[in-house]
């Protein structure tokens, strides 16, 4: 292994220790009540197959047969999950074949933040990861069930789905993905087009055929944001079967790896011999496994919030010092947008997860003895899946990339680091992603343009008000102001004004995406400035230095006299209700910082 891997590791080892036995022992003590129909009334019993066919009644009666429960986040608005309608009839036949049963045990709600981008339902997103955590712990609650599949792709849901299963870590658990959609309008022409339309240049039916272009068919959107850096981490974490996270919907081989992962999931339970549940597979190791994969592909800055909160559910304590030191020593092997031009197909064709865990095992940036899905051994996730006739079987990955210039060797990266380092300063702590930003941006030091609200930018850009070096402020985007919503619409601005030869960076409190880009930017900034952090005492003309080679946010004043400012207010009133917001309000109240994972279950200490 190497030795920083290493180093991060036995660290995450010995501040866990105490957290992750007291999970394990929890786990145990439900494992010991296994199988836990058998434990059900007879009237319990009767409610649970009362719906089933007479052969499905006949075998769970007996305990020596599986119940499989599909968890799934399927609708027919987002198209990453659209497919997923086919799939229940599936697992239910593949279940079947194998002398077992699958029922659809419940499903999650699954908003789609390129719907929400820039609406008010983006301020519930956030709370949605945990709303669907305890919607999966509701569908699991009934205790019917042997093995788990979990239907899901998007940004929260996958996080959600994890955090709502590991309460039931006793179980073994797949994670069945639906594949992305077919390439569409290039990615360089999509943000050429988008930042046309923000200089005005072309009009809103333009943009929506452009929009429209790329996204355009079932399956997930095609470039490497949030949603497609969850498939690549799962599988990383040997939680999907092999090869599976980047296949085409709706395709023999996409419905093949479903029965397949159906009838692994059911060898893993308990009624066939099976002794290791979800729990047992995301340990310490697999946690570090899925943040080199996360680093050395330039993906999500979510996820500097997302794993954390997932390996908290799993007794594992994690922080943004452990990313940013497997950062400074990882390599950066892909170059997909945001981060390059071409998209997540392009990335499978290359050689895909499989060349990349080939990779990293050889240079030892993963841990190869971890517990997955198929065995002891990531190792055999260094195998892409294909159909020889109608039988599925895996080959070894490619010895080449098959695009150089998007996916790379290990020992030919396109970059030494994974680009995603931590700032510490008299503003706060954030976090930012330099991977698609040019190094002559790495550092910007100018006065500051404040906003309480992310519309309010638009209106200042318009108005030319921005035409200038300045550091964007955008505060009061925390979630205990407002649920902590991702900014990606100010990215065309940011971005044009950057063409124009402007030095620009943004500081916010709020989240900037997985579709985070050239624009330097500190995000997730706590403390908040709802919370009386910092970026509450910043004014319009105060020098900003945002500094990601040296891990600096700081503001060119002195400690006394920032201190003595008084904090500005923001009237949230208008974001606390209407589109359900109301609703909750005890999340905001009761939430933890971003490095805590931003969650209502857990908190430091």
């Amino acid at each position: 292994m190497h030795s920083t891997v290493q180093k991060v590791t036995n660290r995450i080892i010995e501040r866990s220790r105490a957290s992750r036995a007291d999970y394990l022992e929890r786990m145990a003590g439900l494992a010991a009540k296994d199988p836990h129909r058998g434990t059900l009334s007879c009237g319990n019993l009767a409610h649970g197959f009362a719906a089933c066919s007479q052969g499905d009644k006949d075998t769970l009666k007996f305990l020596n047969r599986a119940n499989v429960a599909m968890v799934s986040a399927y609708n027919d608005m987002l198209s990453a999950h659209q497919p997923y309608q086919r799939f229940p009839d599936l697992i239910r036949e593949a279940a079947h074949g194998m002398g077992s049963v699958a029922q659809f045990a419940g499903g999650t709600p699954a908003m789609c933040d390129g719907v929400t981008q820039g609406q008010p339902g983006m301020e519930l997103s956030l709370f949605s990861r945990d709303t669907i955590a305890m919607s999966t712990a509701v569908a699991l609650s009934h205790n019917m069930f042997d093995a788990v599949m979990l239907l899901g792709i998007c940004d929260k849901i996958v996080p959600g789905l994890l955090i709502g299963a590991l309460s039931f870590g006793h179980l073994p658990a797949i994670l069945v993905p639906s594949g992305p959609m077919p390439s569409g309008l290039p990615n360089k022409e999509k943000q050429r087009i988008r930042q046309l339309y923000a200089e005005g240049k072309i009009g809103r039916d333009e943009l929506l055929e452009a929009e429209s272009q790329s996204y355009h068919s079932p399956g997930t959107c095609t470039f490497y944001g949030t949603a497609n850096s969850n498939q690549l981490l799962v599988e990383v974490m040997g939680l999907h079967l092999p090869g599976a996270a980047f296949v085409n919907p709706d395709t023999p081989l996409r419905d093949a790896l479903t029965r397949a992962a159906t009838e692994q999931v059911i060898k893993l339970s308990r009624p066939h011999g099976g002794e290791l549940g979800l729990g047992h597979m995301v340990d310490e190791k697999a946690i570090v496994n899925a943040l080199v994969a996360l680093l050395v592909t330039g993906g999500s800055t979510n996820h500097t919030i997302h794993w954390i909160a997932i390996a908290r559910a799993a007794g594992i304590l994690v922080d943004w010092n452990d990313y940013a030191e497997l950062s400074s020593v990882v390599p950066s092997m892909t170059r997909i947008y945001p981060n390059g031009q071409e998209d997540i197909n392009a990335f499978h064709e290359a050689g895909g997860t499989p060349f990349l865990i080939r990779e990293l095992l050889a240079q030892g940036y993963l841990h190869n003895d971890v517990n997955t899905v198929i065995g002891k051994g990531l190792d055999a996730y260094a195998r892409m899946p294909e159909l020889e006739g109608e039988s599925l079987r895996w080959h070894p990955a490619v010895t080449r990339s098959q695009r150089p210039d998007v996916l790379s060797s290990a020992a030919e990266p396109f970059a030494p680091d994974g680009g995603l380092r931590v700032l510490d300063g008299n503003l706060g702590r954030g976090v930012i992603k330099v991977s698609a930003v040019a190094p002559e941006h790495h550092r910007v030091e100018a006065p500051a343009v404040v906003f309480n609200d992310q519309n309010e930018l638009k209106a200042a850009f318009d108005a030319g008000d921005l035409d200038r070096d300045c550091v964007v402020v955008v505060r009061f985007q925390g979630p205990k102001a407002n649920g902590m919503p991702e900014l990606h619409k100010l990215t065309p601005y940011l971005g044009v004004l950057q063409d124009r030869g402007y030095r620009v960076a943004l500081v916010t409190d709020g989240r900037m995406s997985g579709a985070s880009g050239k624009v330097p930017a500190a995000i997730h900034v706590y403390p908040e400035a709802l919370a009386g952090g910092p970026l509450a005492r910043i004014c319009d003309g105060d020098v900003i230095c945002v500094d990601a080679v040296s891990g600096v946010l700081s503001v060119q004043l002195g400690e006394a006299e920032l201190a003595d400012r008084s904090p500005a207010s923001a009237d949230l009133a208008a974001n606390h209700t209407g589109y359900g917001r109301e609703l909750f309000g005890w999340m905001r109240q009761g939430v933890s910082n971003p490095e805590q994972g931003a969650s209502v279950f857990w908190s430091a200490g």
